[in-house]
């Protein structure tokens, strides 16, 4: 199994096909199991690299680290696989890895897709959605509102549905302390500012019934990203790559092309 250490985090990635180097960076309490379906479409036409977050996965597990970890984790891993250069897809947590590496070493993201993404955040995007959406959820606990929320963030429920339990059935997934950790890491971010640094290519996917991070949290990063494009998918929420699958990965396939 591939790993590579930074300062002393152990971390895994998995590695597989030939050609340009493509990048995946996936979600909050996920891994790089929620690319299956990427990773089996892109392995014939790309160099597909998918890392496993310090806190995530089969990587480590610190009690505490910061989204600036997670960038320089990424960077590591460029700098261990000797890759001068790649094409970087994020999604939702992801995407911010994503644009902390495109804005730090702008040089070596050659193209970039950024989905179901935000540029900046005080608090995370459940507790931000908690906040919008406070007198609909007032009086209730934790757990109903937990479970009210898939509505809100997703569309197609019952493909998400499948999806995570997929995923929960073959990779380690997080207890709760580690859940706590990976979303503090999250608080406190904010790229606005840094993001005409970006020279990469970049497309920027949002789902239009997306309540975690709305389709105007996407179409301000494109804005001040030099020159994005960006696409809205109109029966997709927080999943765009799972809830419209077969065109997110023609939308990326052609980008990439």
């Amino acid at each position: 199994m591939p790993f590579y250490d930074n300062e002393g985090v152990r971390l895994f990635y998995e590695e597989i096909g030939e050609g340009r180097p493509l990048l995946l960076l996936h979600g909050l309490t996920s891994n790089h199991q929620m690319f299956y379906r990427e990773i089996g479409y892109f392995q014939d036409k790309f160099r597909v690299i998918a890392l496993d977050s310090r806190g995530h996965g089969e990587s480590d597990r610190p009690d505490e680290f910061t989204l600036d970890d997670h960038i320089a984790d990424a960077i590591a891993l460029l700098d261990h696989l000797k890759l001068s250069s790649v094409y970087v897809l994020g999604i939702s947590m992801g995407s911010y890895i994503a644009q902390g590496l495109a804005i730090r070493q702008p040089e070596r993201v050659e193209k970039l897709i950024l989905a179901a993404t935000k540029s900046f955040g005080e608090q995370s995007s459940m507790a931000e959605m908690f906040d919008r959406y406070e007198e609909q959820l007032e009086g209730m606990s934790i757990a109903e509102k937990l479970a009210i929320s898939s509505q809100l963030i997703f569309h197609d429920q019952k493909s998400v549905n499948d999806w995570q339990k997929w995923i929960a059935n073959n990779s380690r997934m997080l207890n709760a302390d580690e859940q706590a950790a990976a979303s503090a890491a999250l608080r406190d971010f904010d790229f606005r500012d840094k993001l005409k640094r970006i020279t990469a290519e970049t497309l920027v996917i949002s789902g239009k019934h997306d309540r975690l991070n709305p389709p105007e949290k996407g179409r301000e990063t494109a804005v001040l990203i030099p020159d994005a494009d960006y696409m809205e998918f109109q029966d997709s929420g927080h999943a765009p790559n799972v809830e419209q699958d077969r065109l997110f990965l023609g939308v990326v396939e052609k980008f990439l092309g």
